[in-house]
């Protein structure tokens, strides 16, 4: 068991920032893979339920939880889908009902101890519910704005959504090229965000080979950081929602290092196959949209959780068949599903060809579906 996050307290920043990298760990296999003495266990840390004090304080004054319960659902269910460690960080002296259903909730306490194939599922589809925001149209996956560097907010996104577009080179006589992307117009003049494009550190011969296949592939590195390159991955922090150059870290050789861009204009990772976008930090929001993990059960079940990170409802959807290209007929035998949701216990029947569900803002829905 070893901690991935910085402290996680009962604020809503703070559990949104854990949803990019738990992913990360489960893309990389880390969650139950075998090491040396055991098994691997990324911990999330604690939840922040029940009778708390505040950051920094031992003894009190105590209070409640400030996130509210579709909050505190959507955490249970992120750490469980993850297969975190489930630590409570509440006063157990002041145990109320609420807080513990959430954490006996026996599917749940099921998943996180038994089940497998445990990942984030990319297929998924949302659009807002509310009438001032209403999209009209499936919305291409989540966008993701982590990072803050000079006043701009470097992040990922799905290479299908428009804000991807853009980059170019910009050719610098006797210099190296820089990748660039306008990002706003002030006064009628274009505004660019530039990274200098440099050739990746090689450390060994089989680097060298490694890097004569890859011709198109690049490091960025920021002009007036030393040694500082944009990386694909999340770096440590302070308390879980706190941004410290998240996506620059030292320049070396790896694959989240490594970009490419292609005729589309798009700035590609290789470590994660995601587009990197960038933004004026004063329209930044932070972690946004539709997500959705899936996890699967030792009698054919498969656990499919909502995750609605907006401020606002929003319907999301996923396709059996999607289910299907991910988990293979082995779980997803014909194009139809028994369904119940986990969090309320209803049994939904049987749905056909796609999966769906108006999900509150910040909350979760979680479904058994058995195909």
């Amino acid at each position: 068991m070893y901690r991935i996050t910085g402290d996680d307290w009962d604020n809503w920043k703070d559990v949104s920032s854990h949803f990019t990298v738990s992913s990360a760990f489960a893309a990389a296999n880390k969650i139950g893979a075998t090491g040396l003495r055991g098994k691997s266990w990324p911990d999330l840390d604690m939840l922040p339920f029940g009778w708390l004090t505040d950051p920094g304080v031992n003894q009190g004054p105590h209070r409640p939880c400030n996130l509210t319960f579709d909050e505190q659902k959507a955490q249970m269910t992120l750490w469980s889908m993850a297969k975190s460690p489930l630590i409570y960080g509440g006063d157990l002296r002041h145990l109320d009902n609420s807080t513990f259903s959430i954490m006996t909730n026996p599917t749940l306490l099921k998943i996180n101890y038994y089940s497998k194939n445990n990942m984030e599922f990319h297929y998924v589809y949302g659009e807002t519910t509310s009438n001032t925001r209403h999209s009209g149209h499936l919305s291409p996956r989540y966008t993701v704005n982590p990072t803050k560097h000079d006043g701009m907010v470097v992040g990922l996104t799905s290479c299908t959504n428009d804000q991807a577009n853009g980059w170019f080179v910009f050719p610098q006589d006797g210099k190296s090229d820089h990748i660039c992307r306008i990002y706003e117009t002030e006064n009628g003049k274009n505004v660019s965000f530039c990274l200098g494009k440099t050739k990746p550190l090689l450390a060994s011969d089989d680097d060298i080979n490694e890097k004569e296949e890859d011709q198109t592939k690049f490091h960025l590195a920021v002009a007036d950081i030393n040694d500082s390159c944009l990386d694909a991955s999340a770096s440590r922090r302070r308390t879980a929602s706190e941004v410290k150059l998240l996506m620059f870290s030292r320049c070396k050789w790896h694959a989240r290092q490594m970009w490419e861009l292609n005729d589309k204009g798009n700035l590609v990772s290789s470590y994660s196959r995601l587009c990197a976008t960038v933004e004026s930090s004063k329209e930044a929001v932070g972690i946004t949209g539709a997500r959705a993990w899936i996890a699967t059960g030792s009698k054919g079940e498969i656990y499919l959780a909502f995750f609605n990170l907006d401020s606002v409802s929003r319907k999301i959807t996923v396709r059996i068949s999607d289910l299907e290209k991910v988990l293979g007929t082995a779980f997803v035998r014909k194009h139809s599903c028994s369904c119940s949701d986990v969090w309320s216990g209803r049994n939904l029947g049987l749905v056909e060809e796609e999966i769906s569900a108006v999900v509150n803002p910040h909350g979760c829905v979680v479904f058994e579906l058995m195909c």
